[in-house]
């Protein structure tokens, strides 16, 4: 083990922190605790409440071993873990906001986010705006007497719109609201909302963190202005992940620096070569220079994931079916962040409230996996000569 004195780099901190081998006979990697009932040695520590652990919900080694890692890689005071990603997002919501508070969302917010804040959070009174991902301290006018945080994603997961979380924390700081961004694109490794002045960093574990497409789980790492609330709202809501999950998630994490250096490289790769192809009229990667807020990403990120979309030229929904139900390489399943590479087509325009979606074309959201991404850009320029044959059919 590496001595804590020294300040580690994010990818040795991923293979050392929240390993403590002497702690379990020399084992590298911590045992995998299954149990719900956790004994105590007599009365007056069970009345205590000082032992460490107590009930299996409330964590144990395993759980223990993944929130350091994470909080370590966040800068976090305190990491909680959720049951989905989704279940992050809303822990997240309800532990900045509650009955007759009102929130500001991001109108590129991933849609599930945006069906809870239109459904239960509404039920439950908490009231929401949604807001242009291009506003900066601009947002300031959106604030309410009774606003209790900004909502974020940078990029979003779609339209992969950055956002300057900078300039909306500084304006949340004045106004004491609460800044909450959800980091699953870029993970800790490549950005750190905490640093850049949010109180709450979520992510999907369910992609970069486990890496494998076989377990779901949210990962909520909180600063100092949140932590407190952050875990009350956990334990009452009762979130509880399975210790095969944790362990599956921890293993995932162990490599995720590896895994991510190869996504950025091919997934740049391709969306190179898209920017050439005729048959798109646009690339959305923020890592791109042609990506309208890339001095914005080269300013606050150190690298980006295998996820970006493009729009195509304006055709027929025909032919992009015939585009993608032909990939050999690339699956149709949402989510993202595995080892396989993924096709998923979407219409902004039925998700947006606060901004228009103007694209005359299909938006195409690819994650780039670990294939050879010359295989990758074979499957789509076969795809696309199949998009080019049924224009004509």
């Amino acid at each position: 083990m590496s001595d804590d004195r020294i300040e580690p780099s994010p990818e040795t901190l991923l293979a050392h922190k929240g390993r403590h081998p002497r702690d379990h006979h020399g084992f590298v990697n911590p045992p995998v605790y299954h149990g719900s009932t956790v004994t105590f040695p007599d009365v007056a520590t069970m009345l205590s409440g000082r032992q460490r652990y107590t009930y299996g919900r409330h964590g144990s080694p395993t759980t223990d071993a993944l929130e350091e890692v994470l909080a370590a890689l966040e800068g976090a005071e305190g990491v909680v873990l959720c049951p989905s990603g989704l279940s992050a997002v809303t822990t997240a919501i309800l532990a900045v906001a509650g009955a007759g508070d009102h929130i500001l969302v991001v109108d590129s917010v991933y849609a599930p986010a945006r069906r809870f804040c239109d459904g239960m959070a509404k039920r439950l009174g908490i009231e929401t705006t949604y807001y242009d991902p291009a506003l900066g301290a601009e947002i300031e006018s959106l604030i309410r007497p009774n606003t209790r945080a900004i909502y974020t994603e940078t990029p979003g997961s779609l339209t992969f719109e950055l956002q300057d979380i900078d300039a909306l924390a500084a304006v949340a700081r004045r106004h004491n609201l609460l800044v909450v961004t959800d980091n699953t694109w870029a993970t800790p490794l490549f950005y750190k909302p905490l640093a850049h002045g949010a109180d709450i960093s979520l992510m999907a574990g369910t992609k970069y963190v486990v890496g494998h497409s076989d377990v779901l789980i949210g990962t909520v790492a909180a600063g100092p202005r949140a932590w407190k609330r952050l875990k009350e709202v956990r334990t009452d809501l009762g979130l509880s992940v399975g210790p095969d999950d944790v362990n599956l998630s921890l293993r995932g994490l162990r490599t995720m620096a590896v895994r991510l250096a190869r996504h950025q490289e091919s997934g740049i790769a391709v969306a190179r070569w898209l920017e050439d192809r005729p048959e798109v009229a646009r690339v959305l990667h923020p890592a791109l220079p042609s990506h309208p807020q890339h001095a914005l990403y080269a300013r606050d990120f150190t690298g980006a994931s295998g996820l970006f979309s493009f729009v195509t030229r304006p055709a027929p929904m025909k032919a992009v079916a015939a585009m993608l139900d032909g990939l050999a390489y690339f699956g149709l399943g949402y989510s993202w962040g595995g080892f396989e590479s993924l096709a998923i087509v979407s219409d902004p325009k039925k998700i947006r409230t606060a901004t228009a979606w103007a694209d005359d074309g299909h938006l195409i959201r690819l994650h780039i996996g670990l294939e050879n991404p010359a295989d990758l850009i074979a499957d789509l320029e076969a795809g696309f000569a199949r998009f080019n044959g049924a224009l004509t059919d």
